[in-house]
């Protein structure tokens, strides 16, 4: 789906292309996730990084990319680089450095730990945000900061971006979403996480109040579009504000 001349959804994916940079865009891998979970006595199959490897193939398959940026919290522990995390996260690099890619992090309130690495895995690496041309791209807990006059576009993650829609019987079903609109008079496009069991914050029904991100509290999200991941389709679902009042028959 073309969202503007440049920049492109990868269909039925949580990613984003930039023409110009030949870059894929994804956000909030939170590589380990598993192997921290169990540690607190929650139990879940080892799918994240196999599940998002596969996406990232399909996606430089499709769009020939060479640089992969991630936006913030490309792994999961705060307070240190877990084992497991080291282990992905080692794997992870090999698998983009195998497809002739180069890895770029934005780092997010996750990343503690990670510019240790910068060295030995051949990343580069930013403290929140990073600019380059036209395009702002940072992680989302901290408002941005270098917006210029050449700033056209921000892009963010950390929100996790998702819609439901209830049926009259209050059957839910979640889909994870992009975030499309404005903010200070320049576009604002929110990538949803491509973490495998992150579902996301349901952004048509959460109040305001209960964002994650200071950027999305301060403006009028139900302005924003949600362009909706699911069944293999990427499929705008217009205004977050007629999304709040949609009851499926």
């Amino acid at each position: 789906m073309k969202l503007t001349q440049d920049i492109e959804l990868i269909n039925g994916l949580p990613i984003a292309y930039i023409k110009s940079m030949n870059a894929l865009i994804i956000s909030d891998l939170h590589l380990g996730f598993e192997g921290i979970a169990a540690k607190a006595g929650i139990y879940a199959p080892k799918a994240n990084l196999k599940k998002a490897m596969k996406m990232i193939l399909d996606a430089i398959n499709i769009k020939k990319a060479d640089k992969v940026i991630v936006t913030g919290d490309i792994k999961n522990e705060f307070a240190s680089i877990d084992a497991e995390e080291y282990k992905e996260m080692l794997e992870f690099i090999k698998f983009i450095k195998s497809n002739n890619a180069k890895l770029i992090l934005i780092k997010g309130n996750h990343d503690n730990f990670v510019d240790r690495y910068k060295t030995i895995f051949d990343i580069e690496i930013y403290s929140q945000e990073m600019k380059y041309k036209q395009y702002l791209f940072f992680h989302g807990e901290e408002m941005p900061k270098n917006i210029s006059n050449n700033t056209k576009m921000l892009i963010m993650g950390h929100e996790h971006p998702a819609i439901s829609i209830i049926s009259k019987i209050r059957k839910k079903e979640k889909l994870k979403c992009f975030l499309f609109g404005a903010y200070k008079k320049r576009k604002l496009l929110v990538l949803p996480a491509i973490n495998y069991f992150m579902s996301g914050t349901d952004i048509n029904i959460e109040p305001k109040s209960h964002l994650l991100s200071p950027v999305l509290k301060k403006i009028n999200i139900d302005k924003f579009n949600a362009i909706a991941i699911g069944y293999g389709s990427t499929i705008d679902f217009g205004s977050i504000s007629n999304l709040r009042r949609i009851i499926v028959d």
